[in-house]
């Protein structure tokens, strides 16, 4: 028989499944990345987001689905990365929206269908420029050709497995909309990360509960979980079932599984032992203590013995001062640079971890300013940005539109904290104008794209987000790259070095610049960053 209501703990059991097999298939999701450069992550962050809206469910205590939808919005609006993260967001807000009016506590088949309408209306909203052939597409036509068929539907999961199938249909339907899609000879991979969070609801409406893959784990998680001191706790615990005849050890396993990793749930009888590497003992035990009374739990923290976890002072409110610049940046070089230059808080990230809206509001609440000018220095970056600026109170905060390091670099040479906000984006934003972009970086796969054949393992020549240049060699694409973007009316090149380049490739960067126009003032900057050997840019 098939299900006519979704009731709480339904809810959470779908989202949660959903939020699982996402991140079981993230790496997926990730590779559908048009460029074939080593830092696609569409899939990482959408996993996190909505992992982020999960983690905030967990400590959610009530009975009311509202109420839950509420939380969950909340929490994938906070841990929003990429603008596909921003959009699956805006999604979840759109389910909670859809929600608001409903006077019983479940969902009936015309309720599920009208808060996935909603999801559209809102996640559409979210872009002032929605483009087709994106996860927009696949939301839309999705809940366009659900909503149309509605009356054929008896049961909510005929609906849901309708819905999803439309959704795959879309996603495959992307390339014909966006001609870059299908020269690249991917699909969208927005559209992608939304299809595997749909798949996991069905699954779980058909009762197939999923696990976390911890393998999958990905770099930038990783590298978050490092950042963050996560999973930091081992937590053991033995429990009595109060109902052991509806206990279920996929459940459990699932829902610890999300605030942690090395999960270990077993039964005896009555009596389930449970584990789990987690930054959240308290949470853990709240979970576990719904299914039964403890016998016995330990916690343990297994952090590095040397590692200060003193906590610190509270500070004296100070007074706001007038300006404050916040900056992403990756690479410690870089970082530094920025900072040398005014910015006063970096925020780790950019390329292969994009940080989430929580981090922007957290930044823009450290530097302590009445005026708030953010650089994302990334394309990927900005939606989230603006999403955080929206959300803090009390604080004018613009977000310039610089899209890559360059841009954001000199931007910077006409920061003036004396002059208004206004005054300082407009003279800002024009600095970014006049600069030409580049990247160096390699290649992961065999492509084309606009004319320019790529193989796996070369090194590419990126331009203002266009690869010009592909080849074998690291110094060949340097030059050739070079030989495309300055010119002679160029004045200015500034070249951040990549962890990669070795002495020999530095001492030649200035001759090889001043080979194509011997006029050009040349700066050096040692980067540091992973993945782009160099990062360029040209005044």
């Amino acid at each position: 028989m098939g299900v006519v209501q979704i009731d709480v703990a339904l809810f959470r059991k779908m989202v949660i499944n959903g939020a699982i097999n996402l991140k079981n298939h993230h790496a997926e999701v990730d590779s559908f990345n048009v460029f074939p450069v080593p830092d696609g992550d569409t899939g990482t962050n959408m996993s996190m987001t909505v992992t982020s809206g999960i983690r905030e469910l967990e400590t959610c205590e009530s009975s009311s689905i509202i109420d839950n939808a509420k939380v969950l919005s909340r929490g994938a609006l906070m841990g929003a990365r990429g603008n596909s993260g921003v959009i699956l967001s805006q999604f979840f807000r759109g389910l909670y929206v859809g929600l608001k009016e409903i006077q019983h506590n479940y969902l009936d088949i015309n309720d599920f269908m009208n808060c996935l309408v909603s999801g559209r209306k809102i996640a559409y909203k979210a872009v002032m420029e929605p483009v087709e052939g994106t996860v927009l597409t696949v939301v839309r036509e999705a809940a366009e050709e659900t909503s149309a068929k509605l009356e054929s539907f008896k049961t909510i999961d005929e609906l849901l497995e309708f819905y999803y199938e439309a959704a795959k249909k879309s996603l495959a339907r992307t390339p014909e909309l966006l001609p870059v899609l299908k020269e690249a000879g991917v699909v969208d991979s927005g559209g992608a990360g939304f299809c595997r969070f749909i798949e996991g609801m069905v699954l779980a409406l058909q009762g197939k509960i999923l696990t976390v893959e911890d393998a999958n784990a990905s770099t930038a998680e990783k590298k978050e979980q490092k950042k963050a001191t996560k999973y930091i706790y081992r937590t053991d615990l033995v429990l009595d079932l109060k109902k052991p005849d509806s206990f279920e050890i996929k459940e459990l396993t699932a829902a610890l599984s999300l605030l942690g990793e090395n999960v270990k749930v077993e039964r005896e009888e009555n009596r389930v032992l449970a584990a789990v590497n987690t930054d959240r003992p308290g949470r853990v035990i709240e979970i576990c203590q719904k299914q039964g009374e403890f016998i016995s739990f330990k916690i343990e923290n297994v952090k590095i013995a040397d590692e200060d976890h003193k906590a610190a002072e509270p500070k004296k409110e100070e007074p706001k001062k007038e300006f404050a610049l916040v900056a992403v940046c990756f690479g410690d070089g870089i970082a530094q640079t920025f900072k040398e230059m005014g910015v006063d808080y970096i925020i780790e990230g950019g390329q292969t971890m994009n940080p989430s809206t929580e981090s922007f509001i957290d930044a823009i609440k450290a530097v302590n300013a009445k005026n708030v000018i953010i650089i994302p220095n990334n394309g990927n970056v900005v939606m989230a940005a603006k999403q955080a600026a929206g959300l803090v109170n009390g604080v004018n905060v613009a977000v310039l539109p610089a899209k890559t390091i360059a841009q954001g670099y000199v931007s910077l040479v006409n920061y003036n904290p004396e002059s208004s906000l206004e005054e300082n984006v407009e003279a800002m934003g024009a600095m970014i104008e006049n600069v030409t972009s580049g990247e160096i970086t390699y290649s992961i796969r065999d492509t084309e794209i606009k004319g320019v054949k790529i193989n796996s393992g070369d090194f590419m020549g990126i331009a203002d987000g266009e690869i010009l240049v592909s080849t074998e060699k690291k110094s060949d694409c340097l030059k050739d790259l070079l030989g495309k973007i300055i010119t002679d009316e160029s004045e200015i090149v500034t070249i951040f070095l990549g962890a990669d380049i070795t002495d020999e490739e530095r001492n030649a960067v200035e001759d090889v610049c001043l080979s194509v126009n011997p006029n050009l003032d040349v700066e050096i900057i040692e980067g540091k960053q992973d993945i782009y050997s160099y990062i360029i840019a040209v005044e």
